[in-house]
C-alpha cells in the first residue's frame, strides 16, 4: 500500500522526586508558543557526552564516547568512571554509544548499551550488551547483538523498550556511498543489517512474530530498513508507535513512524543531495509501497536524540516529541496529532550541539552538548518560567 504523507519542511529561517543537582541558574529565559523556559547546567566536564539514563536511586549514567560510562550522583560527577565496559572502538563516530535502563531495573538492575565493536584493523560494527550494574560497576556482561555490516561511521545504536519484553535498536548504513545503481546499496539488503531497525526479546533471542522470519536470508532481528543513521528513537507506549529521527546528507533529515517490514527508501528515494557538490543522490523522493518520512528538514540539522514528552512541568508539552539537532545546533519541539505531524518549534539554539534529549523524572528536558572537537562540555535542563 502506497501511504502519501506529505513531508512538512522546516527551513532554519524560522525560528516526581527532584533530581539533586549542582546547578547553575540563568538570570534569562526564552520564549516558545506554549511554555516560557531558562536553560540551567546540571553538569560540566563531559567529554562528547552520547547518552544519558536516570536511574530509580536518583543517580544519572552517561555515556562518554572516548568510552566511559559516567556515574552523576548527588549533582556531582564522579571521578571513577564505572568498570566493566567490553574493548571498545574509539574513533570517528565510533566509541561508547547509548545506554538504557531496563524497565525493572530496580529488581533486576540490567543495563542495555551499545558500542562499537573492534573488528580488527580499521574495522569496526555496532553491538548491544547487557549487564548487571552493582557498586558502580558492570557485572555479568552478556553480548546479545553483532551486526553483520562493518564500517568506520553511522553506527545508528538508539535503544529503546517497548513495554512487551521487547528492544528496538537502530544500526546505520556504515557510510556505504551510494552509486550506481542505488538498489543494489546494502541498506536496501534486509539480508544485512545495514540501515535497519531491529527488534528482539529482552534477552537476545529473536521473537517468532518479526515479520521477515522464514523469508530466505533476511536477517531475523529485522524490523525495518532502508534507513540511513537513524539516532533517534522512542517508543510511545500509549498509542505502539516507534518513531525515530535520522541523519539525511546533505539536507533532507527525516522524522520516520517505524512500521515493522517497512522500507525507507535510502538511498533509492529521499530529500537531500551529495555533500560540497550537491549533485543528486536519489532517484526521487517516494515509491510506490514505501514509507515516506512524517517531516523533512531541510537543510539539515543533525537530528539525533528523540523523546516524547509526557511529564507535569510544560503541561502544554505532553504528547509532543523533542528532538535534537547537531549540525543545527538545536532543539526542536514536534507536535503530533496521532500520527500526523502537524507542527514544529524550534527552541533552544546555538547552545552547541545537541546529542541527546532525555526526560528526568522530577519532569524537566534534559539536553547532552557535545563539543565537536572534544572540548569538555555539559548536561543543561530546561525548566519552566513562570510569570
Amino acid at each position: 500500500m502506497f501511504r502519501r504523507f506529505t513531508p512538512v519542511f522546516l527551513f532554519f529561517a524560522i525560528a516526581t522526586t527532584p533530581l539533586a543537582i549542582a546547578a547553575q541558574d540563568s538570570e534569562d529565559f526564552m520564549r516558545s508558543a506554549w511554555h516560557d523556559y531558562r536553560i540551567v547546567t546540571v553538569v560540566e566536564g563531559l567529554v562528547n557526552p552520547w547518552a544519558m539514563a536516570f536511574l530509580p536511586n536518583g543517580d544519572m549514567l552517561v555515556t562518554e564516547r572516548p568510552g566511559r560510562l559516567r556515574i552523576v550522583r548527588d549533582g556531582k560527577l564522579l571521578e571513577s568512571p564505572v568498570e566493566g565496559l567490553p574493548d571498545i572502538y574509539v574513533r570517528g563516530q565510533g566509541g561508547l554509544l547509548d545506554v538504557v535502563a531496563h524497565p525493572e531495573f530496580v529488581s533486576n538492575r540490567i543495563l542495555y548499551i551499545s558500542y562499537s565493536k573492534p573488528q580488527g584493523g580499521s574495522e569496526s560494527t555496532t553491538s548491544i550488551i547487557r549487564a548487571r550494574f552493582e557498586d558502580d560497576a558492570l557485572h555479568d556482561v552478556e553480548e546479545i547483538f553483532e551486526a553483520d555490516s562493518q564500517g568506520r561511521g553511522h553506527y545508528g545504536s538508539r535503544i529503546v523498550f517497548d513495554g512487551e519484553g521487547h528492544i528496538f535498536f537502530s544500526v546505520g548504513d556504515r557510510q556505504v556511498r551510494p552509486s550506481g545503481d542505488l538498489e543494489a546499496h546494502p541498506a536496501q539488503d534486509p539480508s544485512t543489517h545495514h540501515g535497519t531497525i531491529n527488534r528482539l526479546m529482552e534477552d537476545g533471542t529473536v521473537p517468532a512474530d518479526n515479520p521477515f522470519i522464514g523469508q530466505g536470508e533476511v536477517e531475523p532481528s529485522v524490523y525495518s530498513y532502508g534507513h540511513r543513521n537513524p539516532q533517534g528513537m522512542i517508543f510511545d507506549e500509549a498509542t505502539g508507535n516507534l518513531w525515530l529521527t535520522e541523519h539525511g546528507p546533505q539536507g533532507g533529515d527525516e522524522v520516520n513512524l517505524v512500521l515493522e517490514g517497512a522500507n525507507y527508501g535510502w538511498p533509492v528515494v529521499g530529500y537531500g543531495v551529495n555533500y560540497g557538490s550537491g549533485s543528486a543522490i536519489h532517484a526521487g523522493t517516494m515509491r510506490e509501497g514505501w514509507e515516506n518520512p512524517r517531516h523533512i528538514w531541510v537543510p539539515s540539522i543533525g537530528t539525533s536524540g528523540l523523546m516524547m514528552y509526557d511529564g507535569d512541568r510544560f503541561p502544554a508539552w505532553r504528547g509532543d516529541l523533542f528532538a535534537g539537532g547537531l549540525t543545527g545546533e538545536i532543539l526542536v519541539r514536534i507536535s503530533l496529532d496521532g500520527d500526523v505531524v502537524t507542527g514544529v518549534e524550534n527552541l533552544v539554539q546555538r547552545l552547541g550541539r545537541v546529542r541527546d534529549v532525555r526526560q528526568g523524572p522530577d519532569g524537566f528536558i534534559y539536553l547532552a552538548i557535545e563539543d565537536r572537537r572534544g572540548n569538555p562540555s555539559d548536561i543543561v535542563r530546561l525548566e519552566p518560567v513562570d510569570h
